[in-house]
């Protein structure tokens, strides 16, 4: 007997309106269903209206849910709350195509640093995560801004979680290219003060120049003090010797402090534009 020589009995039908029934009687009545349309007229007709808007509720509930991509996923199972894994997710830098120009920035910088001079290297790392910030925020940057804006959840915190996940995508980055600079020993981390001291700086003028011109200038900043100290100590440039990394260590101190008084301002949206 063909399915459409059979009908499905009327205490089945029903079972199936109420979601009692259970696998393989289950499957067996969708798959009628969906090939029976006089059933599925009985089943409408049989069903509570209630019980017939509440499905439909679901439906639509399920067909406009976001489907959450690999890294919205991945956050989400260490920890993050759905809300911050969707707006972290949403990050620019924390997309393939920024993930593979960093990645290949560093192995060329790196391939320069073995082939001329370390603090090719050295110099270029802490720029990256600077550039990441000013790509995390800012109307004409962010195609998500106006979004993020509305957001139930502080301007603030979300540049600063922003940020740790620029950071922290940059640091395993360059902490990985490093391994292509074995001859330069615990030198070849001198970036990491210089990353962290710029990310901060950056962060701190932030809020009254905007995200792209305080990246520009703190950027500009750093390539001059690399290029006018070049050839003093151990790692090429004076910011690379221990004086130079305390130096940043307390430039980067400041530049928390200063942002941390200064968080109120980040909550103006018009101070990003």
């Amino acid at each position: 007997m063909t399915a459409a020589e059979w009908h499905l009995p009327d205490g089945e039908l029903r079972r199936y309106g109420e979601g009692t029934l259970v696998p393989p009687e289950l499957w067996s009545t969708e798959a009628h269903l969906a090939a029976c349309a006089y059933c599925r007229e009985r089943l409408a007709a049989a069903a509570e209206p209630q019980m017939t808007a509440a499905g439909w509720v679901r439906l639509d509930a399920e067909l406009d849910a976001p489907v959450p991509g690999p890294v919205e996923r991945l956050l989400v199972r260490a920890g993050v709350a759905e809300h911050t894994a969707r707006l972290l997710a949403a990050t620019p830098v924390l997309r393939l195509s920024w993930l593979v120009a960093v990645a290949s920035t560093l192995a060329l910088a790196a391939l320069l640093a073995n082939l001329a001079d370390p603090v090719v290297f050295l110099a270029v790392a802490p720029l990256l995560p600077v550039g990441g910030v000013a790509l995390s925020f800012g109307h004409r940057v962010d195609p998500t801004y106006e979004i993020t804006v509305v957001a139930p959840i502080h301007t603030f915190r979300l540049l600063l979680l922003r940020c740790v996940a620029v950071l922290s995508t940059t640091t395993v980055l360059s902490a990985a290219a490093t391994l292509a600079l074995p001859d330069l020993g615990l030198t070849a981390l001198g970036w990491f003060l210089p990353a962290l001291a710029l990310t901060l700086l950056t962060l701190a003028f932030m809020a009254r120049l905007g995200p792209v011109l305080a990246a520009v200038l703190v950027g500009l900043g750093w390539v001059v003090l690399v290029t006018s100290t070049l050839g003093a100590g151990s790692g090429g440039s004076s910011p690379f010797v221990p004086v130079g990394q305390l130096a940043l260590a307390l430039a980067g101190a400041l530049g928390a402090l200063v942002l941390a008084r200064m968080h109120r301002a980040f909550e103006t949206p018009r101070r990003f534009r």
